[in-house]
């Protein structure tokens, strides 16, 4: 069988047969300035050490560190893998407001721009996306960003977007929601919870990662 005439063939998965998964674009933030694949990849190919000592803007070292392990309210450890400017987040991009970003937590803000780059780097497009059956699957764990807010003495600054912010069940949605203000491509998708990460099932017609309906 030559080429061309392989090509008219439809691709038959028996019934045992996992069907072909392909990564067609990534978008990734990791330590050591790696923003992005090849940063990524660079970093990997010069053997970069991204482990640092916890920047200043993070916590201080000299409240919180002390080299006797157990000792209580410290920590022994002041090293760790940091992600850069994750407080430069462009949210009028996005169509989301001063206020909203700022009760966003940095996972939200993080995951809107590498799905946005994903979907750029696989050469697609929002519109061609649009009414496909694309799904959103998000994995996402931790709420330090929910405790910070929730510890501070002005009640009065607590809004609904706190509840927006900092809950990990809306993490895939906020990614329909934002690509639905960018380009009107459907309606929001309902949420499915799945165990205690929340990974979402959602729906709109937006992003690559994107479309399916949760029952």
């Amino acid at each position: 069988m030559n080429a061309a005439a392989s090509t008219q063939q439809p691709l038959r998965m028996s019934a045992d047969r996992p069907e072909p998964i392909a990564i067609v674009g990534i978008g990734c933030r990791f330590p050591g300035k790696a923003n992005g694949a090849e940063a990524f990849w660079q970093l990997l190919c010069d053997g970069v050490d991204a482990i640092t000592e916890i920047p200043s803007e993070r916590w201080s070292i000299q409240s919180f560190y002390n080299r006797e392990a157990g000792t209580p309210g410290k920590t022994n450890s002041k090293w760790g893998g940091f992600v850069d400017e994750f407080d430069k987040f462009d949210a009028g991009f996005f169509g989301i407001s001063p206020r909203e970003a700022a009760r966003m937590d940095p996972q939200q803000r993080i995951l809107l721009e590498v799905v946005y780059e994903a979907i750029e780097d696989a050469g697609e497009t929002l519109e061609r996306l649009s009414g496909s059956k694309t799904g959103v699957f998000v994995g996402i764990s931790t709420n330090d960003f929910n405790q910070i807010l929730s510890a501070r003495d002005d009640r009065d600054a607590i809004d609904a977007h706190n509840a927006t912010g900092t809950s990990a069940s809306i993490a895939a949605n906020r990614i329909s929601a934002t690509v639905q203000r960018l380009r009107q491509v459907g309606d929001p998708g309902s949420v499915e919870y799945l165990g205690e990460e929340k990974m979402l099932d959602l729906s709109p017609k937006p992003v690559k990662t994107r479309k399916r309906r949760a029952k």
